[in-house]
């Protein structure tokens, strides 16, 4: 045992000179190509609500669009809460643009469906480059295809849940009820932050615009097209630190560690999905063969400049907004 535990320490120590020596060798000017991907994600994400609205009828301006984007991303950063505190803000912002409650919360439901979906053909393209360069084993197997199933199977309850008027009503208001539950064990003199009433008519609306857009859904090629440029631009993001780093690794690698990242941060208690996060891409980069001395600065290095990047200038809009008045409406 105490052989095994001196090899385990002797491996860390390796592994983290490994780090060290791979922080010293990166090429700045390789990291400023993250500004225009980064740009270019949140184009993405802005022209995606903008087609979106626009099957119901509302035009959204550019600027606006994309700034709100910027905000939206900062409260769902630093509020782990599933995306829920971030929807709710979404909902108030949009009103300066006349958009109700129902179509804003549609638009994150087709946000979450069409992003999830968008990424199934990029999943399946990472493990084929994967098997190609023969670095598909057991665990990537297993890896690959949960989320896969996962992604199917929710794309079908998703659907399932709001073709019924009934069903959806009933599902949003146990989760509205379960919201209501969680805020009351630390405000405990407002048992009820969330409406049940007008949140159902907010649902009935919901219901009846998804009607809408589903009789137009060949409109939904835009949107679709959106959210796998928002996806394939955060992996590019990815990789460019690689290059930054010298080295030019399987992309399939990165797509795998890149959705396995992702899906738990969904989950996860922490501000960000900070720690979670770079613990599982890690995972994922070292068992798909590449080396942790590597993958862990590259980790590291992407999150910290992805955060920088994306919740500064989400920050400064976020701030403006409330001054502006926001804060009473909340």
């Amino acid at each position: 045992l105490v052989h095994t535990g001196v090899g385990q320490v002797d491996s860390l120590r390796k592994d983290i000179g490994g780090v060290i020596d791979n922080l010293s060798k990166v090429n700045a000017f390789a990291l400023l190509l993250m500004i225009p991907i980064e740009a270019l994600n949140y184009d993405a994400e802005a022209r995606f609500y903008r087609s979106f609205f626009a099957t119901l009828g509302q035009k959204i301006r550019y600027w606006p669009m994309f700034r709100l984007t910027l905000e939206f991303n900062f409260v769902n950063h630093i509020l782990p809460s599933g995306g829920v505190s971030g929807i709710g803000y979404f909902n108030v912002r949009m009103r300066s643009e006349g958009v109700s409650g129902a179509k804003s919360t549609l638009s994150q439901v087709l946000r979450l469906f069409l992003l999830f979906l968008s990424f199934q053909p990029l999943l399946v393209l990472g493990v084929f480059l994967l098997a190609v360069r023969g670095h598909v084993n057991g665990l990537v197997l297993v890896v690959a295809s949960s989320l896969i199933t996962f992604l199917v199977i929710g794309t079908f309850i998703g659907i399932y849940i709001i073709e019924s008027r009934q069903r959806i009503n009933s599902f949003l208001t146990y989760v509205t009820k379960g919201l209501n539950s969680i805020v009351h064990v630390f405000r405990r003199n407002n048992p009820e932050i969330i409406n049940i009433e007008k949140a159902q008519e907010t649902f009935r609306e919901l219901h009846e615009n998804y009607e809408q857009v589903k009789k137009r859904w060949r409109e939904l090629k835009k949107p679709f097209f959106y959210m796998m440029m928002a996806n394939a631009t955060e992996i590019a993001a990815i990789y460019v630190v690689y290059i930054a780093f010298g080295r030019l690794v399987n992309v399939g690698a990165v797509i795998l560690a890149y959705a396995v990242a992702n899906f738990a941060g969904l989950i996860s208690v922490l501000p960000a999905g900070i720690g979670v996060y770079e613990g599982l891409m890690t995972a994922v980069l070292v068992a798909t063969g590449i080396p942790a001395e590597l993958s862990i600065p590259v980790t590291i290095m992407y999150r910290v400049l992805n955060m920088i990047l994306q919740l500064t200038p989400g920050y400064y809009y976020y701030q403006k907004a409330i001054k502006q008045g926001l804060s009473s409406k909340l």
